[in-house]
């Protein structure tokens, strides 16, 4: 990531990716076809309508043997950011997930892994900012891992991020941002 920290908004806790400390200094760009200029996420992948994945894509790592994704909103009025993805094992050799991936904890890519969501789903759970609680950041963080991780679906975040700890080469992300409907 770049130097400076993603702040907390709501949330008293601090995003994963500031809780990894990756063991190279190259920086994973991450982008995605589903963010508008404004960095607003497109509706289709919001809760409000059709909650699939949005497309991702990130730069490749030498030598990344696994990648794992970490999707967190801090601007949920809870104690910790709301987990919106988590999905890891993605082959080394991948640069990006595919739009709309099925909500089961095993997937292809061969071999990815989901875990559960804030909403105790599996896979990904798009924005879904209460109505007129203003906007949200959600930060999608990617991590390029020196193997793969013998966790199944059920692996909670934090042990999700005891795993990374030691094991992240190198991480990236980006920010995009939904708002819920305004009241009427």
């Amino acid at each position: 990531m770049s130097e400076t920290p993603y702040p907390p908004h709501h949330s008293g806790e601090a995003l994963s990716i500031m809780k990894v400390h990756p063991i190279l200094d190259t920086e994973v760009v991450v982008a995605s076809t589903a963010q508008r200029p404004d960095g607003r996420l497109d509706d289709r992948h919001s809760a409000y309508y059709d909650n699939v994945s949005p497309p991702l894509s990130w730069t490749a790592v030498p030598d990344a043997k696994a990648w794992a994704v970490i999707v967190e909103d801090p601007d949920a009025r809870q104690a910790r950011p709301f987990v919106h993805w988590m999905i890891w094992n993605i082959p080394g050799e991948a640069t990006g997930l595919l739009e709309g991936l099925p909500a089961e904890p095993l997937i292809t890519p061969q071999g990815a892994i989901q875990g559960r969501n804030s909403k105790n789903g599996y896979g990904y759970y798009g924005p879904g900012p209460p109505p007129g609680h203003g906007l949200h950041h959600y930060y999608f963080q990617v991590f390029a891992l020196d193997n793969t991780l013998d966790m199944n679906s059920e692996t909670s975040l934090d042990e999700l991020l005891s795993a990374l700890k030691g094991r992240t080469l190198a991480s990236g992300g980006m920010v995009a941002t939904y708002e819920g409907p305004v009241r009427q």
